[in-house]
């Protein structure tokens, strides 16, 4: 059978996608031939970027969606079904950083992170996989998810403990959906970036002390914001058809 890096035919979802990383990737999918859902909670956003897209030619649908709440997501998807039918690709994106100490953060704030990093990723890609196992991934084995963790799962740091805690986690949870789903036809894989200026990060990296980290790093650079656009495209086709459970470091080196 021929394979392709063609997304001709796919339908992929991306959460967190009013801004940053997100953004870059529905844009990304969507050059590849996708039909693409942006999901995020800042509507006005995400149907500024599904007008670009459709702009640009291709096909793009704006729907509200809360990942840390069931009915949300359920709501989403739903939405995203009626126009373009079942959802094959998803990029569980969405998250959020509480910086600080531990010692200084408080309950509400861990609970936003650990609410929207990592139990947001499971309701996303869970209903996700409900609907494509529904709707025969198991023959077709065409069901893709790709979770966005970060490199932070596996480092140690000052003033994100709870931010990398969660992306752990993010990273084990991609291997526990990947070994469940591994005879439903549905890809299971965890991409871990390394720092890319994108609003989550704010105004770090232009501040003295991200100059500093930045000229910490063995290349002396923070990536562009299309770094992981390859390997998402490629984690999205049909030529990753062998390729689930892993979990891929796209850092530049940043972590050595």
């Amino acid at each position: 059978m021929a394979l392709s890096f063609d997304l001709e035919g796919r339908t992929a979802l991306v959460t967190g996608a009013s801004s940053g990383i997100g953004e870059q990737l529905a844009l990304a999918l969507a050059r590849h031939g996708a039909r693409v859902v942006v999901a995020a909670r800042r509507v006005e956003r995400i149907e500024r970027l599904a007008q670009r897209i459709s702009g640009q030619g291709g096909e793009a649908l704006a729907v509200a969606m809360d990942v840390t709440d069931e009915q949300s997501t359920a709501d989403a998807f739903d939405k995203a079904e009626q126009a373009f039918g079942t959802i094959d690709t998803i990029i569980a994106n969405a998250g959020v950083t509480e910086p600080g100490r531990s010692t200084d953060i408080s309950a509400e704030a861990l609970s936003r992170v650990l609410d929207t990093n990592l139990k947001g990723v499971y309701l996303t890609a869970r209903e996700g996989a409900r609907r494509m196992i529904a709707a025969g991934s198991r023959e077709n084995e065409q069901g893709r998810i790709i979770l966005i963790g970060s490199i932070t799962a596996e480092m140690t740091n000052q003033g994100d403990a709870a931010y990398a805690a969660s992306k752990a986690a993010v990273a084990h949870l991609g291997r526990q959906f990947a070994r469940e789903w591994v005879r439903q036809g549905i890809n299971v894989n965890t991409i871990q970036p390394g720092y890319i200026q994108t609003e989550l990060t704010g105004g770090w990296f232009d501040s003295e002390g991200g100059k500093r980290q930045i000229a910490g790093w063995h290349r002396r650079r923070i990536m562009d914001i299309d770094a992981l656009d390859d390997a998402v495209i490629f984690l999205s086709s049909d030529r990753s058809r062998y390729v689930t459970g892993a979990t891929l470091t796209i850092d530049d080196g940043q972590s050595l």
